[in-house]
């Protein structure tokens, strides 16, 4: 390994590579990376930075990605020149230093996997890619030879970062033409796994291959189902059902042989965690291997998981293997039912309705949740979030390329599509607690499992998609959110408006958009 890196340029002072469970806590202890919990997990504080940061990504513009690369205020470009006074920046903070390396695949699928390399100066980052990407066979190691890779030197400091063409020190850089990406300035996570699944998303589509920032699982009759939601909608914990083995918590392909896992870990959001909700999730807080990330102890040691103090962002990285209830090989047939998440703080959204393919495309472009106040600075009322295909900080080519791709998935494989509001009726936010997630899960459920094939649906006036009448589980009256305000004409104001700031954002794609996906939009009542 050490060779290998020399070759890249770098001479490091010792090379640790793919650890063992045991060896990357053990390091990273040893290090005062991180301290050990009373459940036996290791608690990380990631610093300034506690979630990405996503006006310091950029994509390397040259004549290969010059035209396909869907460029503006989410992928920015950088000069090759500026790349390469990085990249030696990051080569040299690692010189002699100690350095920890992972080998491993990205995709479940043999086909269509990414045999990639993670170096790293801090050995819970390398532990953190352990857990997230598919880790290879002994076998698989002898003569592995990366596609793609990331060199993480969280403590390069640039000081003439303007001059490069910069938004901060802060830099992640992916050069898709080396397949290589470069990190510094921050030590989350997330931003190693975020730049590998921006560089399958480009990739990917050019082998007809659909890249999906989504969840998925299977029922006992082999009936597949995909989640697709933006954080804090409950797509990690809708997907984890006891009745239902896991594929995937977060990312996706799609290809004509049926869906396969791109990761071999989960990134789960702890904050406000619960062990009767998310019994799953919460058992794998207590398994030594599991890295959490930003969580508060309390005094006797045990993590605090309603503490939001360092931030509303805490997470916990664990191998899927630590999920019981799950497909051995992270793959799965075509999907039966695709379900978009919202969280929807105005209160307007039904918990349930049902789409047409013309809706689905329209509301996968337009990629809808709210930000509930308190939750970040400045954020005092509900305020909508549309992120395009649910995924936008992670889609390098145009929205039209992944919309028509899941348009054409779902009509060739018949598919049923569902809109499930996670979040609020009752008055919105500001008037009512969140959705029960028993609730939810019994709707799910319900439409998953064909329950509701034969119950009463009315469509929707403002909206259009159908709602149903009644669901197993779940009050008749919190269906029709219009019903659980207090004021309705309150209610149809709020529900106009969110409306209307559909419209307004879907302007954007209009130009490459049918006429029956542009009517499939809500349109407001007066």
């Amino acid at each position: 390994m050490l060779h290998q890196l020399e070759l890249m340029g770098i001479k490091p002072s010792s090379v640790k590579s793919n650890l063992t469970q045991d060896e990357w806590r053990n390091e990273e202890l040893s290090r005062k990376e991180g301290r050990l919990s009373s459940n036996g997990t290791v608690i990380v504080n990631t610093g300034i930075y506690t979630g990405r940061s996503p006006n310091d990504r950029f994509i390397v513009k040259n004549k290969e990605t010059e035209k396909l690369i869907d460029w503006g205020d989410v992928n920015l470009p950088l000069s090759e020149e500026s790349f390469e006074v990085l990249e030696s920046a990051v080569k040299k903070e690692m010189e002699q230093k100690d350095l920890f390396v992972f080998d491993g695949y990205a995709g479940a699928d043999e086909r269509y996997r990414l045999p990639l390399r993670v170096v790293t100066m801090m050995a819970w980052q390398g532990h953190f890619s352990h857990n997230m990407f598919i880790r290879p066979t002994e076998n698989e190691l002898e003569g592995f030879e990366p596609e793609f890779t990331i060199l993480n030197a969280s403590s390069t400091n640039i000081d003439n970062w303007k001059e490069l063409g910069l938004n901060s020190k802060v830099f992640i850089v992916l050069n898709l033409k080396k397949k290589m990406a470069i990190i510094g300035g921050t030590e989350y996570g997330g931003e190693i796994k975020k730049s590998i699944f921006s560089a399958l998303n480009f990739y990917l589509p050019l082998k007809g291959v659909m890249p999906m920032h989504c969840s998925a699982n299977i029922g006992k009759d082999e009936d597949s189902a995909l989640f697709f939601g933006l954080s804090g909608t409950g797509k990690t914990t809708l997907s984890t059902d006891p009745n239902r083995r896991l594929i995937g918590d977060d990312e996706h392909g799609w290809s004509d042989n049926g869906v396969f896992n791109f990761e071999g870990g989960c990134y789960a959001k702890l904050i406000r965690l619960s062990e009767e909700d998310e019994p799953a999730i919460y058992a794998t807080t207590k398994m030594p291997g599991s890295i959490l990330e930003n969580v508060v102890l309390n005094a006797d040691g045990s993590p605090d998981f309603d503490n939001g103090s360092l931030t509303q962002n805490t997470r916990g990285s664990y191998p899927i293997e630590f999920i019981e209830n799950r497909t051995p090989d992270s793959m799965a047939g075509n999907p039966n039912n695709v379900v978009f998440l919202t969280c929807d703080a105005f209160g307007v959204l039904p918990p349930l309705s049902r789409l047409t393919p013309e809706q689905a495309a329209y509301h996968f472009m337009s990629g809808y949740t709210a930000k509930v106040a308190g939750t970040e600075m400045g954020v005092t009322e509900p305020q909508a979030t549309f992120s395009t295909c649910f995924g936008a900080p992670f889609m390098p080519r145009h929205p039209s390329i992944y919309a028509d791709l899941l348009s054409k998935k779902i009509r060739e494989n018949d598919a049923k599509c569902w809109l499930i509001n996670t979040g609020w009726i009752a008055g919105g936010a500001d008037a009512s607690s969140r959705i029960k997630i028993s609730w939810t899960r019994n709707l799910l459920n319900a439409a998953i499992n064909g329950n509701l094939d034969n119950v009463v649906f009315v469509k929707d006036e403002r909206f259009g998609f159908e709602i149903p009448t009644t669901c197993e589980g779940v009050p008749d009256r919190i269906l029709q959110p219009r019903e659980t305000w207090d004021d309705e004409t309150r209610y149809d104001n709020v529900a106009n408006l969110l409306a209307q700031m559909f419209i307004e954002n879907f302007h954007q794609y209009a130009d490459g958009c049918s006429e029956e996906v542009i009517a499939a939009g809500p349109k407001p009542v007066v």
